[in-house]
């Protein structure tokens, strides 16, 4: 697991991407990249991404989090603050095909690194940034994290619904959506320049792409003018389907279509139940799907999760049994398609790692490259620069960049 990017296999081998990201939006962004074969440069403070020291950690500054979205890149860590460090991106940009960011547009431009600068330089240039808030707006350049974007979003009221109180989802699930769109714009716009050799600059606002992903579903009556209901989807907020249990535990089931319906009640000897109900109908079943997944419930609380996992097989009933995150490196199906991968870290030795899910059958995504060290890559991507030993030498005695060493675990 050490690959050039010149013997890279994914479908973006070949494209070298500047990532200015950092914490978790940007880098998961950047590592679909990477897992896609693109070249990933990863530019660092002095003092590393905050996501270094987030996380479990063996060794200070290679966390769980960082080694987890961080794979596939090269890191060279060089003080942005500087004339000298921004000469150095200046001249990177040569080989570059895109640049990526999430810092604040007000902050980035008094760096001297905002599109007009850069473009300026390679007109070419795929310049996406993710904000916060769109900068058309009048929160635009307000701070934003994954909490407050849950909030503003819906979510957490959403989350919250039935015990009346809003909360956040456990899973940084508006940066990591976020960062799943701004990976698809990057790559959509270099399309548009395959096409038309024109650059451009690309922005992927977090409260609009979750409000958008909130409300797919949850437009409801605001969809139409005049609104004939509020919003949100009825059937989710009302609340009705849980994880049914059963004699031994709980199994996740969700009889979908009529036949579904009707061939459990029978199976189960419950015939009055298939007739209860028009189960041809959707809209009546959508009407009556709290009552009956009560009456399901009260089947399931007398069969053993074995016994309705081997019966909803049987039907072709949509089903699983419950997974905590501590068992699925050993969910069945994710051994069987090697969805964990052990890799031996240079720096960390023994590692799991979740390989790139999606599968291309003539230009594979793969691991390339563990997560690097803090600057192991500066001297590499200096020289490639065109900056001689010398100058690396006298810039890293000034304290401009930092070049970091591989220490063994």
């Amino acid at each position: 697991m050490n690959k050039a990017p010149a013997t890279r296999t994914g479908p973006l081998a070949g494209y070298r991407i500047l990532d200015l990201t950092a914490v978790v939006l940007g880098p998961v962004a950047t590592q679909i990249l990477g897992d896609y074969g693109a070249d990933i440069i990863k530019v660092e403070p002095l003092v590393g991404d905050q996501m270094r020291a987030n996380g479990v950690s063996k060794h200070r500054g290679m966390s769980s989090i960082f080694l987890a979205i961080n794979r596939n890149k090269r890191s060279i860590a060089i003080d942005l603050k500087t004339p000298e460090g921004i000469d150095i991106i200046h001249r990177m940009l040569a080989s570059v095909d895109v640049v990526v960011h999430n810092m604040r547009i007000e902050a980035i431009e008094r760096l001297g690194l905002g599109y007009a600068a850069l473009s300026a330089i390679k007109p070419d240039l795929v310049y996406c940034v993710a904000t916060g808030f769109g900068e058309s707006g009048p929160d635009a350049g307000k701070p934003a994290f994954d909490d407050v974007i849950q909030a503003a979003c819906g979510l957490a009221s959403l989350i919250g619904n039935e015990r009346e109180a809003p909360d956040y989802a456990p899973t940084l699930l508006a940066d990591k959506t976020c960062g799943i769109v701004l990976s698809n714009a990057v790559m959509a716009a270099l399309l548009h320049r395959e096409r038309t050799g024109e650059g451009q600059f690309v922005e992927v606002p977090m409260l609009e792409t979750m409000v958008a992903f909130t409300l797919t579903e949850h437009l409801g009556g605001l969809t139409f003018d005049p609104p004939p209901a509020p919003a949100g989807y009825a059937r989710l907020l009302s609340g009705g389907r849980k994880p049914a249990p059963t004699r031994d535990g709980h199994v996740a089931m969700l009889p979908y279509s009529a036949a579904h319906w009707v061939a459990f009640f029978k199976h189960v000897g419950r015939d009055d139940l298939a007739q209860q109900y028009n189960l041809e109908d959707r809209h009546e079943r959508n009407a009556k799907f709290k009552q009956m997944y009560a009456d399901m419930v009260s089947v399931t609380r007398q069969m053993r999760t074995e016994e309705l996992l081997a019966l909803c097989e049987r039907l072709d009933i949509p089903a699983t049994r419950l997974y905590s995150i501590d068992e699925l490196p050993q969910h069945p199906h994710l051994k069987a398609v090697g969805l964990f991968q052990p890799i031996d870290h240079p720096s960390e030795g023994p590692i799991t790692a979740v390989r790139p899910a999606t599968l291309f059958e003539r230009s594979p995504a793969e691991l390339s490259l563990p997560a690097p060290v803090l600057g192991q890559h500066t001297d590499e991507m200096m020289l490639q620069a065109g900056f001689d030993q010398a100058t690396i030498e006298h810039l890293a005695s000034l304290g401009i960049i930092h070049r970091g060493k591989l220490t063994a675990s």
